[in-house]
């Protein structure tokens, strides 16, 4: 030890001060975290629509709401929103509770002014479509400012007509649809990769395969409003009620406030 101690003193054999060591025990990285701020603030610092929007002239808009909304959806497009096909389906259950997810646009019937999406008949929302067949549709672009919602009453398309949209869709999408059982519980992501598995060896042995339930649905639109949202709060909303049989292009447009 004394060699040890004699390498550790100075010249004038005073010991130095220790030199500041590093924390060996830093706090935890949860206490030097800020204090997290309430969902106001967060939200205050982040105004919607602050950004420069397109306009919209409701007295050039077209007598039909379908050609507007393939309008709008091209713009969209073009305007490269993420995922512009995108909407939201709200159903109600047994109960009169309501429902929604978000499921993809499959096609526009802009003449009749249907909107078709495909679902699992067995689901959730297609049991629900078959107890109520009616619903809602909202679309929402951000980067353009523009909402459209649609309500209506909702028609299953026959089988066949199912199994050609089936045919059309993504290989993931049409082993997805295999392996069926949506929305049950799931006792581990496991169990799910094993039956994706099996489905995408039963799509490869039989390219032709549908899923059991798959169908295709048509909202037929009584009601369309476009919403085009403004930086001062100055919104412009344009309805289209039909006023003729489900089908024909007779439409009545209203202004309304914002």
């Amino acid at each position: 030890m004394a060699a040890e101690d004699e390498g550790l003193t100075g010249p004038d054999g005073v010991r130095p001060a220790p030199e500041p060591q590093a924390d060996a025990c830093p706090a935890p990285l949860e206490e030097r975290r800020p204090e997290p701020r309430s969902v106001p603030e967060l939200l205050l610092g982040r105004p919607p629509m602050a950004r420069p929007l397109p306009s919209f002239d409701p007295e050039a808009a077209p007598a039909d709401p379908g050609p507007l909304f393939v309008d709008w959806l091209a713009t969209a497009l073009d305007a490269g929103v993420l995922d512009p096909q995108a909407f939201t389906l709200s159903t109600v259950d047994a109960d009169g509770m309501p429902d929604a997810r978000v499921l993809v646009l499959r096609d526009v019937d802009a003449a009749g002014t249907g909107w078709n999406f495909s679902a699992a008949a067995d689901s959730p929302k297609g049991r629900q479509l078959a107890h109520h067949p009616a619903a809602a549709l909202t679309v929402y672009w951000p980067q353009l400012g523009r909402q459209v919602r649609v309500r209506g009453s909702v028609e299953r398309a026959a089988d066949l007509v199912a199994a050609a949209e089936f045919a059309t869709r993504s290989p993931a999408a049409r082993v997805g649809a295999l392996v069926g059982r949506q929305s049950e519980p799931l006792g581990a992501l496991e169990e799910y990769d094993e039956a994706v598995a099996v489905a995408r060896r039963r799509l490869e042995a039989t390219p032709d395969a549908v899923a059991p339930g798959h169908a295709v649905y048509t909202l037929w639109a009584h009601e369309v409003e476009f919403w085009q949202g403004d930086a001062q709060r100055r919104h412009v909303r344009l309805r289209y009620t039909r006023t003729g049989p489900v089908r024909t292009p007779e439409w009545s447009r209203t202004l309304l406030w914002p």
